[in-house]
């Protein structure tokens, strides 16, 4: 264990970072000053970087190549900076042209939607609970199968079983059609069910 007092240890941490500074500083700010449009905006920065080193305190003293790492800090300063600074601009200032997909813009499997919501409220209601909570609400099987008190393998067969039924019914009610991948590949809308 290091015998050296903290304040010792502290006082040549300084040093350390002192000399490195004085050696550093002009093409640091240098560097700062090319990366930064205004002049104040890189002298802060090049106080952000010297208060990190001083933070480093007796580590600074461990670095294999002060210079790199204060080129470093000083980079990561700059980025983090240009992130913050960022201006957004709303889209439609942008391009006022650009409106909400249509109808045809949208997946066929997203247009079904509506459906999904109609049919899932005219199956069983364990086949409606598996489904919310595996499909829609993601929730793993193993967590079904712990709430509902089941065992694994069998919230994995009545998911299954679900699934199949919600299928069927997709392809009945709504016309849901496939393609030979069995991705959907469009559907018949319904008219929402009245209260």
């Amino acid at each position: 264990m290091d015998q050296t007092p903290a304040h010792t240890r502290l006082e040549d941490g300084f040093a350390c970072v002192a000399a490195a500074w004085q050696a550093h500083e002009g093409e640091l700010l240098g560097f700062l000053r090319h990366q930064m449009p205004d002049q104040h905006a890189a002298e802060d920065l090049l106080q952000d970087v010297f208060v990190k080193a001083m933070r480093q305190g007796e580590g600074f003293c461990s670095l294999d190549n002060p210079r790199a790492w204060l080129f470093q800090v000083a980079r990561n300063a700059v980025i983090d900076r240009a992130r913050v600074s960022k201006v957004h601009v709303p889209l439609d200032e942008v391009a006022p042209d650009i409106h909400a997909p249509t109808l045809e813009a949208i997946a066929p499997v997203d247009a079904l939607a509506g459906c999904v919501a109609r049919v899932l409220a005219e199956l069983p209601p364990d086949d409606a609970a598996v489904l919310r909570a595996c499909d829609l609400e993601g929730r793993t099987q193993r967590e079904f199968a712990e709430q509902q008190g089941l065992s694994l393998p069998a919230a994995k067969s009545r998911l299954l079983r679900a699934r199949q039924r919600l299928r069927d019914r997709l392809s009945t009610a709504c016309q849901v059609r496939f393609d030979d991948e069995g991705s959907v590949s469009g559907h018949v809308p319904r008219p929402p069910v009245e209260d």
